[in-house]
């Protein structure tokens, strides 16, 4: 640990400085236990890119000590050379809890805090209640996940208690929150803003198309968590250009990859309402940049042809130079074994 739960905020606002995206596990051909080879590979590409870190995402079928061994491979792998979040989104509590307890050993900077399938809160003081129950059983840094697939907004029409949020965010060791709620719009991201600022927290929306307006009028320093690796490393670099105030390099940047932004959005608008993230498609989408590919266990929403063509000519549109191998090697992966 970097910090103690004390100094957990403090922390955050020092270190937590760039974007933050995602590293899917791998596995070997036969699914059967997690690709070593392929994930130290993907974390490489992380560094290379120029990312603060990645979230270590738990929704791709690794069982609980699996989850365990991708901590340990990503981190060994990067030795002190990036940060990674735990993807805190179990079956209950009590395994988020074990694996917060778990990341803490193995040297995860931090905690993204979400919510079981199963979980079904009748008020608000129940999301407080699950949450604070994480947050007071482990030291890790946590960012908290207001996001509209939670199927909260009968409590909130944002998606959200914002109240909860808030009172949340008093507690010692919740650094940031990850908000996408409240959209259409910037209206409700504003008005949380406002509401949010004098706590000790980071606050981020994750859309990067809002990057400039959020980094300019908001001082947002940290963004994530999302597969911007689909832009390879340009992400971080807008990023740094804003960070800097170098506004019109930024902006340069923002429309020659917009062609790719475009054809993004119009992919995640085929599954809208699934409230399920394709992590397939985020997993092609990372193997076009350079990242391992290779096959993903249930349960996953399946790819076609027709949306790995659209989605390679999308970069292409873009300026990019992606893998044009055949689409059966993604499949494959890097590094079959």
């Amino acid at each position: 640990m970097q910090y103690t739960k004390a100094e957990a905020k403090e922390w955050a606002r020092a270190h937590m400085r760039g974007v933050c995206n995602v590293i899917i596990p791998s596995y070997t051909s036969d699914l059967q236990r997690l690709n070593e080879r392929a994930i130290r590979h993907d974390v490489r590409k992380n560094i290379e890119y120029g990312f603060w870190g990645a979230l270590l995402v738990s929704e791709a079928g690794t069982t609980l000590d699996e989850m365990v061994r991708f901590m340990e491979i990503a981190v060994d792998e990067a030795k002190g050379r990036h940060h990674f979040l735990l993807h805190g989104t179990f079956d209950t509590a009590d395994d988020v809890v074990r694996m917060a307890q778990a990341a803490e050993r193995i040297g995860v900077s931090g905690l993204l805090l979400g919510y079981p399938n199963s979980f079904y809160p009748r008020s608000a003081q129940e999301i407080y209640d699950y949450s604070a129950y994480v947050i007071e059983r482990t030291n890790l840094a946590t960012v908290l996940f207001a996001a509209q697939h939670w199927n909260f907004a009968r409590l909130h029409p944002s998606g959200f208690p914002p109240d909860v949020l808030l009172r949340l965010a008093d507690l010692p060791n919740v650094v940031a929150i990850k908000h996408e709620v409240a959209r259409p719009g910037m209206a409700g991201f504003y008005e949380f803003w406002k509401k949010a600022r004098a706590k000790e927290i980071l606050i981020s929306d994750p859309l990067e198309a809002n990057a400039p307006l959020n980094v300019e009028q908001f001082g947002m320093q940290w963004m994530g968590t999302s597969n911007y690796e689909w832009w390879g490393g340009k992400v971080p670099e807008i990023f740094a250009h804003l960070q800097d105030g170098n506004f019109d390099r930024a902006m340069a940047l923002y429309w020659q990859i917009h062609p790719a932004r475009v054809a993004r959005l119009n992919m995640q608008a085929t599954f809208a309402g699934a409230n399920f993230i394709h992590r397939y498609l985020w997993k092609f989408q990372a193997w076009l940049q350079g990242y391992s590919g290779g096959p993903l266990r249930q349960p996953a929403m399946k790819l076609a042809d027709s949306q790995m063509r659209t989605l390679r000519q999308a970069l292409q549109a873009a300026g990019f130079e992606p893998e044009m191998a055949d689409f059966s090697e993604f499949f494959r992966g890097r590094y079959p074994e």
